[in-house]
């Protein structure tokens, strides 16, 4: 018997997905892979969604789900919030995208540097990714240098230099005191992979070793302050206290990418940690849902994507870069974000960590959560991990994962690939027993096959 036949035959709910699988049937014939995002492919075949109203999704064969996975961490307010709606089908009578700016970028630009007290200037783009890609560019650009440096498996983007040791394994890793630069796909050229200096998440001695080995030639650092790939493991403050000094000692760009992490706090993941960085990258809850992405900091760091004075040393563009649908929604999501909201999202957060420890101590599971904020991860351990390596799944653990996430699905639950679950702001306590029970019943499954 197959793992997914285990799942499906031990489910309490049985759900029909015919009209899933005519779908990816119909979509591997014209879609490589069957469907166009890598991330919410799953076996035998992903789910298709049909509506979204508030913390539910609906799939195209009628089955109701709670979304804990919130378009991975993007749909802070849930989905059809009214105000966002409402800002929607008023840009669409004035206008989908333009060739030449709008007010509606100066008024966000002003909303975010008002609310984030250490940036001076804006500049939009179209997804993190993008942002990324942007912030290094600008360090580069600053130091006359091409290294950059991150965490071992972070995540930041589909962009060569940060893809490299995103997947590391413990076949290829090298040693915590010096882990090796590991390319993500086929293709990453050589002189990427040497570009690339890799830091052990955490580990101040060694990284501080490796730091100084190189800090003639860094561009930049870059960091996730709640890296997902690491284990959803808040970054220590004194290993982060030693990347701030030490990088502005050596003319380096701190670079914080903030994608997911921006949903911290109502001023970013960085007030959260009480530090600046030279440039923040961010996207994500910024556009309420509409692609997005965005470059902050201080003027003198933002300098190189300045045109005024003729061609810029960093040039930005991109053709739907601040149009007005996302720039619409975005002004929406931060306005109807306020300080209460995000205390309000960090309580229930805290209640649904603290609701499943418990639950698997009382059940004696060995499962653990880990996460900040409005955002948890399980993992399918006792102890909950500390870094990366800690936090690596083996194939056999990858499959053991993909039978929990299906279970989940089948007790209605939808939750990422890396069972990572994130909160809305519609959501309730009711919503987080609703899901601690739904993870009991998958996991005593789990453990009975």
């Amino acid at each position: 018997m197959s793992s997914t036949k285990i799942v499906l035959n031990g489910s309490s709910n049985g759900r029909n997905l015919s009209r899933s699988m005519e779908l990816f049937g119909r979509g591997q014939r014209v879609i490589t892979g069957g469907n166009a995002r890598l991330p919410v492919f799953q076996r035998p075949h992903p789910i298709y969604m049909a509506k979204g109203t508030g913390v539910h999704l609906v799939d195209v064969d009628g089955n109701r789900y709670i979304d804990f996975l919130n378009n991975f961490t993007t749909l802070i307010h849930g989905h059809g919030y009214p105000p966002l709606l409402d800002r929607l089908r008023g840009q669409l009578d004035l206008g989908v995208s333009f060739g030449g700016p709008t007010e509606l970028e100066v008024e966000f630009a002003e909303l975010l540097c008002d609310r984030v007290p250490y940036f001076d200037q804006i500049r939009f783009m179209n997804s993190g990714t993008e942002a990324v890609m942007y912030t290094i560019k600008a360090a580069r650009a600053l130091t006359g240098r091409q290294r950059i440096a991150k965490l071992e498996g972070g995540f930041h983007g589909s962009y060569d230099p940060v893809e490299v040791s995103l997947d590391s394994a413990p076949a290829n890793w090298g040693s915590l005191s010096a882990p090796s630069g590991i390319p993500y796909s086929t293709g990453i050229s050589e002189s990427v992979l040497a570009e690339t200096v890799i830091l052990p998440f955490n580990e101040l001695r060694a990284s501080r070793e490796i730091l100084e080995a190189n800090k003639d030639r860094l561009a930049a650092v870059v960091i996730d302050l709640l890296p997902q790939r690491a284990g959803l493991i808040p970054i220590d403050p004194c290993y982060l206290a030693f990347l701030r000094e030490f990088t502005a000692r050596h003319g380096i760009v701190l670079i914080s990418d903030e994608v997911m992490s921006f949903r911290l706090s109502y001023r970013g993941g960085i007030t959260c940690f009480g530090f600046e960085a030279d440039l923040c990258a961010f996207a994500k809850i910024l556009g309420g849902g509409l692609p997005i992405g965005a470059v902050g900091g201080p003027s003198r760091f933002m300098l190189p994507f300045d045109s005024t004075n003729g061609k810029p040393l960093v040039p930005q563009a991109g053709t739907f870069s601040a149009n007005p649908m996302s720039m619409a929604a975005g002004i929406g999501a931060m306005q109807c974000l306020s300080e209460q909201h995000f205390q309000r999202l960090d309580d229930l957060g805290e209640y649904a960590r603290s609701s499943l420890t418990e639950m698997f101590r009382q059940q004696r599971l060995p499962y653990s959560v880990t996460g900040m904020g409005s955002m948890f991860r399980i993992h399918l351990r006792s102890e909950a991990p500390k870094d990366y390596r800690e936090a690596y799944a083996a194939p056999e653990q990858q499959e053991r994962m993909g039978m929990f996430i299906w279970a989940l699905q089948e007790r209605g639950v939808i939750v990422s690939p890396s069972c990572q679950l994130c909160l809305s702001t519609p959501m309730s306590a009711d919503h987080i027993d609703e899901m601690v029970a739904s993870v009991r019943e998958s996991a005593q499954m789990l453990e009975a096959v």
